[in-house]
């Protein structure tokens, strides 16, 4: 089965490009559809209904800011809880945009005016659970936080998010006992210190099945990344 992929760009040319990246980016089978405005994009993706989860959803969204019909942080803010890898793909390196649209629920942050072959490695690091950020927004946001910024909630799971998980130790209620089954061997071979793409091959599914599993590990267990996971379940007896 091909891995879903929406771009939602204005630009044809930066669009085709999009497209390129995309498909040097991952070893799977690709199915890429294209959105020039956010009235596309949404039709594309249907209806978001509370408390139903989407039926076949794209699994990596890349998402222009500047479009002819609004921003791309709307459909970032609408997206919070779609279960796919949300990417910015922008001109814009201010931080007027960078710090909203991570806070947006974007899970990393791209120049299009990087090379290529920058680009794609970027991309790759969804794989391995890194956030795909360019080197100018990484060194960035490591410039702001060591000037003792704050942009706002953001965690470390593989990306960002717009809300952060409450830290261990403050009392919060886990959920592990609603781990299913796959999630919890994913969660042993998370505290072996596999990678994202070992874990799938071990397991015989995509490496965005994967990463579903993972974020959706995070939000139960109440962890931010997969050291906190470890530590957890292994307090719990949970591996």
């Amino acid at each position: 089965m091909s891995v879903k992929v929406l771009i939602l760009e204005d630009n044809p040319v930066a669009r085709s490009f999009l497209c390129r990246v995309v498909r040097e980016s991952f070893s799977d089978a690709i199915a890429i559809t294209e959105a020039g405005d956010l009235e596309s994009a949404r039709r594309e993706i249907g209806p978001l209904l509370p408390g139903r989860e989407p039926v076949d959803p794209f699994k990596l969204i890349l998402v222009d800011l500047e479009l002819p019909d609004g921003n791309g942080m709307e459909l970032l803010a609408e997206l919070v809880k779609y279960p796919a890898t949300k990417i910015v793909t922008t001109l814009y390196s201010d931080d007027d945009h960078l710090f909203p649209a991570l806070q947006c629920g974007a899970d990393g942050y791209l120049l299009k005016e990087d090379r290529f072959e920058v680009l794609v490695e970027e991309l790759q690091k969804i794989v391995r659970g890194q956030p795909p950020l360019s080197p100018a927004i990484a060194r960035r946001l490591l410039t702001h936080f060591r000037q003792g910024g704050d942009a706002g909630p953001m965690t470390a799971n593989s990306g960002f998010q717009s809300s952060r998980p409450m830290p261990l130790g403050r009392g919060a209620p886990l959920d592990h006992e609603r781990l299913t089954p796959r999630e919890s061997e994913v969660l042993t071979y998370l505290s072996k210190g596999f990678t994202i793409k070992e874990i799938a091959n071990l397991m015989g599914i995509k490496w965005f099945t994967v990463n579903d599993h993972i974020k959706s590990i995070y939000k139960k267990l109440n962890v931010s990344s997969r050291a906190e996971a470890a530590v957890l379940a292994s307090k719990q007896g949970l591996v």
